[in-house]
C-alpha cells in the first residue's frame, strides 16, 4: 500500500442534491435496442442511479425513461411493414411489441429503472397526455408560442402532406455533409427552415415534394439566445459538465448568416439590394464567402429571395423557432389555442417532457402522490441528470433549456406555487463506434442487438466494459472479438479482458477469503481494528471515485477500482501465505480483517457497476442493506457488527461472485 495518507483530505468533497431524478434518452418505438443504446446512454445512467441511490437514499432517487411511441420514424417503418411484410395490426401493436422487446433488454442488462414507460401507451400514456397539454398551455399563457405559417412538403402523388422522416434529402447547415437531412433537421441534429432543404425527396413516392403554406406553433426560441449564452457560459464552468456539453450548446447560438459558393459572387451582386441589410464578409482561403443578418427573419428573407433567383446558399447553425405542432396523425393531442383545427404534437417537444411524465408515474407507481414531481423538479435542493448521446445535444440543451427558462421566474413558472424549474445537468457522451465506424440502424453498417451480445458476454462484463470507454472524452470503437472478422484466434478479447478485474482478480479474493474463515475460524469473519495504512489508503479510494462519479467520469471511477481490487489482491496473497507459513491463526485473522475490510469498500464502490455481483457479496456477508449506504462509507465491519466475530453463510466449493460467459469457459486464462 502506498504511504499517501492525509494529502486526499485537502480536497473538498463535491455536493450532491437531497433528490434527483436520472433520465436515459428514450428510444424510438419502431426498434429494439441495439449496442448503442446501451453500451452509450443506459448503462451509464443506470451506474449513477445506483451510485446516488445509495449515496443520497433511494427514496430520493427516481430513474426513468420510456418507449418514444410517436413520431414519423414510427409511421414511416410501420408503414413498410405492413407494405413489405405483411403486418396486420394496428401501428400500437407495432410500438408495444418493440416497448416489450426494449423494457426485457433493459432488464436483462441489470438497468434499475423506477419507470419504463411509454408515451403512447398504458397509464404513462394518460399521465403524458396530461402533462403536454398543461406544458403547452403554460407557454401559451405566458406569450412564449407563435402561430407561424410556413411551407411543409407535400406530395402530389401520394396527396398528402410529408413529415419528418418521409422526406429526405441533403441538410442545408454549412458544413453538414449528411445526405440524411429530413423535413426540419438532418441525422445530426443540425436545425433548418423546411423550404432550405437541399435536394427533396418524398420517401411514400420517390418524387420531388412541392411546399404548401400549413400554420402551427413554435415556440419562440431565437427570443432566448441571450439567456442560452449565459446559460453555455455557465455551465463551461462547472466541474459536472464536460466540455461536449457547453462548446456544442454554444455552436447552435451563433448569429443567423448565410454562406455563398465564391463563384457565384456576381449573382450575389445583383440581388444583394433586394435582401434585407447585412454585413458582407470575405472568407479569406475558403471556398465560399459570409453574408449575416442581425435577425432570423431577416434572414430567412434573404433566402427567399436567393432560392427565387437561383442561387444554392447554405445556412449557419443559428436559433429557428423550435416547432411544437404538426398534423401527423399518429401523436399525442396537441391543445387547442386559438380554435385552430385539431394538430397533434411533434415528436421531439413532447419527449422533452415526458421524463417530468415517466416521474409523476413513478411516484404513482411507488403509492406517493404524483405532487411530488415537484420536489424533484422545481426544488433549489434537488437535480435532474439527463443521459444522453452527442447526436441530441441540440434538442435537450438548446431546446430543452430554452422552454425550461421561459418557465423559471415569477408568473412565468410552469405551475405558479410548484417553485422555479430547475435546469438539468446534461451528461452526454460522444460517440460508442462498431469496429471503428459510426453504426446505425438505419445506416450501411448494422449495429449488434443489445440482446444479441448476451449470447456471448454476461450483462457485468459488458457493463465494465462501457463504463471503461472514456465515451465522455472522444469517441471510442465497440469491437466485440465474435463480432470482428479481422480478430485472430490468438488476439484478446477486450470484453472479456476488462471483465478479468471481477472474474479473476476479485473473485479469487472474496473466495479465499471465505474458504479461510470457513477452514480456521468455524465460519465467522473476525472483526477488529482495521491497520491505519489499510484504512488511509481506502478511505483515498473512496475520494478519488466519489469525485470521479460527481463529474461522470465512469472510466477514471474504474481506474480507482482497478487499482484498489489489485492492491488488495497482492495484500491478500502475502498476508494469508505468511500467516500459512507460520501456521500463525492471529497473523491470519489481522490479515482477513483487513482485506474483508478491502473487501466491503470495493464491495460498495462496485455496486452501482457491477450489481449482481455485489449484492450476492452482501448476501453471504449476512448483514443489512445499510452496508451499501455511504452515510457508512468509513464504517469497517466491526461497526456492522456490534464488534462481534460475524457468522457467514457458508460458501461451496466452486461457487463465483463474479462469473463468466459460459462461452468462455474452455480455454480461457487468467490474467
Amino acid at each position: 500500500m502506498s504511504d499517501n495518507k492525509k494529502e486526499f483530505h485537502e480536497i473538498p468533497r463535491p455536493e450532491f442534491p437531497k433528490r434527483a431524478v436520472i433520465t436515459g434518452g428514450m428510444p424510438y418505438g419502431n426498434k429494439k435496442l441495439h449496442f448503442g443504446h446501451i453500451g452509450g446512454v443506459f448503462v451509464f445512467a443506470d451506474c449513477y442511479a445506483r451510485f446516488l441511490r445509495d449515496r443520497i437514499g433511494k427514496d430520493n432517487v427516481i430513474f426513468v425513461s420510456g418507449t418514444d411511441c410517436y413520431g414519423s420514424p414510427i409511421a414511416e417503418s410501420y408503414r413498410k411493414l405492413c407494405e413489405e411484410k405483411g403486418f396486420t395490426g394496428t401501428i400500437k401493436d407495432f410500438v408495444r411489441e418493440n416497448h416489450d422487446a426494449q423494457k426485457k433488454t433493459l432488464d436483462d442488462y441489470l438497468i434499475s429503472l423506477n419507470v419504463f414507460g411509454a408515451s403512447g401507451l398504458d397509464r404513462t400514456a394518460e399521465i403524458h397526455d396530461d402533462v403536454t397539454d398543461k406544458f403547452i398551455r403554460r407557454l401559451y399563457d405566458n406569450g412564449h408560442l407563435k402561430k407561424i405559417v410556413t411551407k411543409q412538403f407535400y406530395d402530389e402523388k401520394a396527396g398528402c402532406f410529408l413529415n419528418g422522416r418521409q422526406v429526405v434529402g441533403k441538410c442545408p447547415v454549412d458544413g453538414c455533409q449528411s445526405e440524411k437531412g429530413y423535413a426540419d433537421e438532418c441525422d445530426l441534429g443540425h436545425q433548418y427552415m423546411p423550404e432550405n432543404l437541399i435536394d427533396p425527396k418524398s420517401t411514400l413516392t420517390g418524387e420531388k415534394p412541392v411546399m404548401r403554406d400549413v400554420e402551427n406553433w413554435y415556440f419562440d426560441l431565437p427570443s432566448y439566445s441571450r439567456l442560452l449564452k449565459e446559460y453555455a457560459d455557465d455551465i463551461s464552468k462547472k466541474k459536472n459538465v464536460r466540455k461536449l456539453v457547453s462548446s456544442t450548446v454554444s455552436e447552435f447560438l451563433a448569429d443567423p448568416v448565410i454562406h455563398i459558393k465564391n463563384e457565384l459572387l456576381e449573382e450575389y451582386e445583383k440581388v444583394k439590394d433586394k435582401m434585407p441589410e447585412h454585413e458582407f464578409i470575405e472568407e479569406k482561403k475558403k471556398p465560399s464567402f459570409t453574408i449575416a443578418f442581425k435577425e432570423l427573419d431577416e434572414m430567412n428573407k434573404a433566402c427567399e429571395i436567393l432560392s427565387a433567383n437561383g442561387i444554392r446558399y447554405r445556412t449557419g447553425k443559428t436559433l429557428v423557432p423550435f416547432r411544437l405542432t404538426g398534423n401527423i396523425e399518429w401523436g399525442v393531442k396537441a391543445p387547442v389555442l386559438e380554435n385552430e383545427e385539431q394538430l397533434t404534437v411533434w415528436v421531439w417537444p413532447e419527449s422533452l417532457w415526458a421524463p417530468i411524465s415517466f416521474t409523476k408515474a413513478a411516484l404513482e407507481k411507488q403509492g406517493r402522490s404524483m405532487d411530488e414531481w415537484k420536489e424533484f423538479w422545481c426544488s433549489k435542493d434537488a437535480q435532474v441528470y439527463q443521459f444522453i448521446g452527442a447526436d441530441n445535444i441540440y434538442f435537450y440543451g438548446v431546446a430543452e433549456m430554452g422552454m425550461f427558462i421561459a418557465l423559471q421566474k415569477g408568473e412565468n413558472t410552469i405551475y405558479p406555487d410548484d417553485g422555479e424549474m430547475q435546469l438539468p445537468i446534461l451528461c452526454a457522451n460522444n460517440h460508442i463506434l462498431f469496429l471503428d465506424k459510426k453504426a446505425s440502424s438505419s445506416g450501411a453498417v448494422k449495429p449488434p442487438m443489445a440482446a444479441d451480445l448476451l449470447d456471448y458476454y454476461t450483462p457485468e462484463q459488458l457493463r465494465m466494459h462501457f463504463l471503461s470507454l472514456g465515451l465522455g472524452q472522444r469517441s471510442v470503437s465497440f469491437m466485440p472479438k465474435p463480432y470482428n472478422p479481422n480478430a485472430k484466434p490468438e488476439d484478446a478479447d477486450p470484453v472479456v479482458k476488462d471483465g478479468f478485474l471481477l472474474s479473476n482478480v476479485f473473485n479469487r479474493v472474496i473466495r479465499t477469503c471465505f474458504y479461510t474463515v470457513q477452514k480456521y475460524f468455524d465460519g465467522f469473519m473476525p472483526v477488529g481494528n482495521v491497520d491505519e495504512q489499510i484504512t488511509e489508503e481506502s478511505k483515498k479510494a473512496i475520494l478519488d471515485y466519489e469525485r470521479f462519479m460527481y463529474r461522470f467520469e465512469f472510466h477514471q471511477a474504474t481506474y480507482v477500482l482497478d487499482s484498489y481490487i489489485r492492491k488488495m489482491s497482492k495484500y491478500s496473497s502475502k498476508a494469508l501465505s505468511d500467516a500459512d507459513k507460520a501456521d500463525d491463526n492471529e497473523m491470519r485473522r489481522a490479515a482477513l480483517i483487513n482485506i474483508f475490510h478491502m473487501v466491503r469498500v470495493a464491495a460498495v464502490l462496485l455496486h452501482p457497476l457491477a450489481p449482481k455481483g455485489t449484492e450476492m457479496i452482501l448476501e453471504y456477508l449476512q448483514l443489512d442493506e445499510s452496508f451499501w449506504s455511504w452515510d457508512r462509507i468509513f464504517d469497517t465491519l466491526s461497526d456492522f457488527t456490534g464488534g462481534k466475530d460475524h457468522k457467514l453463510k457458508f460458501l461451496e466449493p466452486r461457487v463465483d461472485f463474479f462469473t463468466k460467459h459460459q462461452s468462455q469457459l474452455s480455454g480461457d486464462s487468467e490474467e
